[in-house]
């Protein structure tokens, strides 16, 4: 079964599971169509049902293909560089390309840079946050589900790797976000207007990240 959008075929993959009561469709990053559903729907059920749905799956389809395009490549600071191998001792830039060798460990680069950057940028969103908080350790390490995480007991913030890859202005909301976490451990309206009060657009970062 293949569902059809902008002149491409996109598969769709159909897993049908006793403990499933309803039908669920996501559209995942390998951009197939997963369809979850019971074991007694009928292929003929499903069909109608993702005809039902054919905006909305174009729309996740949409979505997930932004996503591949923020991900796919060498990012660094909000920007994109096309990649030149060749034999190079070390990484250098110009305008729109970086340079690297072919034996060139990026992920320690990137550790490297983010080890600086992100304690420079929690010191710089410290000093000037707008409550009394004790001074988090800073922990750096890459997630898949999550930006940033803050312990409220041992006041560590661990920040994703993966922002070492977006502007700064990702960087500090995510700090600040967590940061607000030493104050409120939830998502209450409360959190919410102190991330405001810290960062009055975190709004307009918060649903951007959405796309990365």
């Amino acid at each position: 079964m293949k569902f059809s959008y902008n002149e491409r075929d996109y598969d769709i993959v159909i897993e049908k599971k006793a403990s499933t009561r309803n039908t669920y469709i996501r559209v995942k990053k390998d951009l197939k169509v997963h369809v979850t559903t019971n074991i007694f729907s009928s292929n003929h059920s499903i069909k109608k049902l993702i005809e039902e749905n054919y905006d909305r799956i174009c729309k996740m389809i949409d979505f997930q293909e932004i996503k591949f395009k923020n991900n796919n490549g060498f990012f660094y600071l909000g920007k994109q560089y096309v990649v030149v191998y060749g034999d190079f001792k070390d990484i250098t830039f110009d305008d729109n390309k970086v340079f690297i060798n072919h034996d060139f460990d990026i992920d320690n680069w990137y550790k490297k840079q983010a080890k600086k950057l992100f304690l420079e940028r929690l010191d710089y969103n410290y000093d000037k946050f707008t409550r009394k908080i004790p001074y988090p350790k800073l922990r750096i390490r890459k997630m898949t589900t999550r930006w940033g995480v803050c312990n409220i007991k041992t006041h560590v913030i661990t920040l994703n790797l993966e922002l070492i890859k977006r502007d700064v202005s990702y960087l500090d909301y995510v700090i600040n976000h967590e940061m607000s976490h030493l104050i409120y451990g939830d998502h209450s309206s409360r959190f919410w207007k102190l991330v405001e009060e810290n960062m009055p657009n975190y709004k307009k970062y918060r649903d951007e990240m959405k796309e990365f």
